[in-house]
């Protein structure tokens, strides 16, 4: 449990610095795997003009580089904010084992970083959801995933 603080504690730290320095949003993130830090990260979607570069992101590129592999299996994310859904849908990718967080999206939505419009948009089916969703030329496409599926040489993720 205070090693779980001492990681929890770096990414608070982490997420103060980067609003700080003015580098970007109040978000930290440090991936830890059997007591040893592979991994961290901080929102840099203003400095790098990326909008997928969130801390948890950000964290994960960072880890997945350092122990050269895309599968985080047996790694935990401490993060400062619990995740978005596209942070969270990464973690799963990843294969993160445990998630701690330190403010709930309800503490983010009180700064104006609301993730309840993506969650709402999740639920609703496509047609009806405010981006267009339209599929289009689906048996070209199924020959990628042919090919993938006949592939001697696929590494399944």
């Amino acid at each position: 449990m205070d090693q779980d603080r001492v990681f929890m504690q770096r990414a608070i730290a982490l997420a103060t610095e980067n609003v700080r320095s003015s580098a970007g949003g109040p978000f930290g993130a440090v991936i830890v795997k059997y007591g040893k830090v592979v991994g961290e990260g901080v929102n840099t979607v203003t400095a790098t003009n990326d909008a997928t570069a969130h801390a948890e992101v950000t964290a994960i590129r960072d880890a997945c580089r350092n122990l050269n592999t895309f599968d985080l299996t047996g790694c935990v994310l401490y993060t400062s904010c619990e995740p978005c859904p596209m942070c969270w849908a990464a973690c799963y990718w990843a294969h993160i084992s445990t998630i701690y967080y330190g403010n709930r999206a309800e503490d983010a939505a009180r700064i104006h970083f609301d993730d309840a419009f993506l969650y709402q948009q999740l639920a609703l089916p496509r047609e009806q959801r405010t981006i267009p969703e339209l599929e289009l030329l689906h048996d070209e496409a199924w020959e990628s995933f042919q090919a993938w599926a006949d592939s001697a040489n696929k590494l399944e993720y």
